[in-house]
């Protein structure tokens, strides 16, 4: 039986008015709607006074500004970045700029893909580069907040989740969002990695996710547990497809993700690579040559 995750949809929010959505985040979310972004990319301010800021989201003027008129009479501190993506990095620097914050992010570098060419999402922020360097257990403070940074790769290999410890909430990116499941496209996205940063996540045990993508997600373990079964469930899928005979990714793909916009099965055959590169790691699934999403696969049978 197929897995149910309990997603959540509902989001009340104005496109460029800040909302305060817990005693200490204040949530802006941008105009920039689409099949990846749900309503938009969803910028978190903490604090009051001086402030730190996550995910500032796409560089265009009118973001711009209602980022600056949002953080009016208050200094911008630290900007954090989950990943840099093109709908999460790329106004961290313009904003940096306008207000002396620093910017603050991974700097393991991204691994491009050498075979497959389906572009993913908004694609790679490929100039980004922090002022400030995180890595797993960091922690920043301001008057009233602190952020530790979670180290969460699987969606990217740099994917950095940020906890706010006085509420014990987390902001994961794309890690895991309410709306939707999460892309994981090699050779940058590991399913590996992935299953065992959402299991890092499940068993910190907190209160609320804030994801830069939808609304909140209150019942975090159960969500984390249900997100995990879906993927077990597609890596079961994937089983049944080659035992049917189904060599390719994109033939598995139409019969698994029947169901979902057709826009996004390029997305999927990323997402069913990862779960066929785990398979091939694990024995259970042969090919030839490096695993790429065009790569020819058949089931090994156990001795």
């Amino acid at each position: 039986m197929a897995s149910k995750i309990p997603f959540v949809t509902d989001m009340d929010f104005v496109y460029g008015e800040p909302q305060q959505v817990s005693p200490l985040i204040r949530r802006v979310v941008a105009n920039n709607a689409g099949p990846f972004t749900y309503k938009g990319t969803g910028v978190y301010i903490i604090g009051k006074g001086d402030v730190a800021l996550i995910d500032p989201g796409p560089d265009t003027p009118e973001h711009l500004d209602v980022l600056m008129r949002a953080l009016n009479g208050q200094t911008l501190t630290h900007i954090f970045v989950t990943h840099s993506h093109q709908d999460h990095s790329p106004a961290a620097h313009p904003l940096a700029e306008r207000t002396g914050a620093k910017v603050c992010a991974s700097i393991i570098p991204i691994r491009p893909s050498d075979c497959d060419t389906i572009r993913l999402e908004a694609g790679d922020d490929l100039t980004f580069r922090p002022h400030i360097a995180v890595n797993d257990g960091d922690r920043f403070s301001g008057p009233g907040w602190t952020i530790e940074v979670v180290a969460t790769p699987g969606h990217t290999t740099h994917h950095m989740a940020y906890a706010l410890i006085e509420e014990n909430a987390l902001f994961p990116g794309d890690h895991i969002m309410g709306w939707s499941t999460t892309i994981i496209g090699p050779p940058d996205g590991d399913m590996t990695a992935y299953l065992n940063s959402l299991e890092k996540v499940r068993d910190r045990d907190f209160t609320t996710l804030w994801p830069t993508h939808g609304p909140p997600i209150r019942e975090v373990r159960p969500f984390i547990d249900a997100y995990l079964e879906h993927r077990f469930d597609r890596e079961r899928q994937v089983l049944a497809q080659l035992e049917r005979g189904k060599r390719l990714i994109k033939d598995m793909v139409v019969e698994m993700y029947a169901d979902v916009d057709k826009r996004l099965h390029p997305a999927a055959c990323h997402s069913v690579l990862a779960h066929v590169i785990r398979l091939v790691e694990l024995g259970r699934v042969g090919c030839e040559g490096p695993p790429c999403v065009d790569t020819e696969y058949w089931l090994r049978r156990a001795a």
